[in-house]
């Protein structure tokens, strides 16, 4: 399924932070949206520790096609040292929803063509 939909899941330690990754893949045409959802609460194990923090999520709506770069990029901007980046390709999205994915992430892939062409 390389030309569905796929999704994004990643917790952020504050909304600015959240908002200010979402831009950046939203600026480099690797995401149509992002759903910032505050409130969070994340009970974790960590080097061999408990822990519990609140955090927000950002959940990324992308195609398939698009995945690993949005993935490569969120990994690299991200401000934890090693955040918890979760990408899947979702099995159906509405036609609308795909056409409008497509549309906004195949923007990237045709300014990349142009810049090694």
């Amino acid at each position: 399924m390389a030309d569905g939909a796929a999704l994004i899941w990643c917790p952020f330690a504050s909304r600015a932070d959240a908002e200010a990754a979402a831009g950046a893949l939203l600026d480099a045409g690797l995401i149509a949206c992002a759903n910032i959802l505050p409130g969070m609460i994340s009970l974790y194990t960590w080097q061999g520790e408990r822990g519990a923090g609140e955090e927000v999520a950002m959940l990324g709506k992308t195609t398939a096609a698009a995945l690993e770069a949005a993935v490569a990029k969120l990994a690299e901007i991200h401000p934890y040292d090693c955040p918890a980046i979760v990408g899947w390709r979702a099995d159906g999205a509405a036609p609308a929803t795909l056409a409008w994915l497509v549309a906004e992430t195949g923007k990237n892939a045709q300014n990349t063509a142009q810049e090694q062409g």
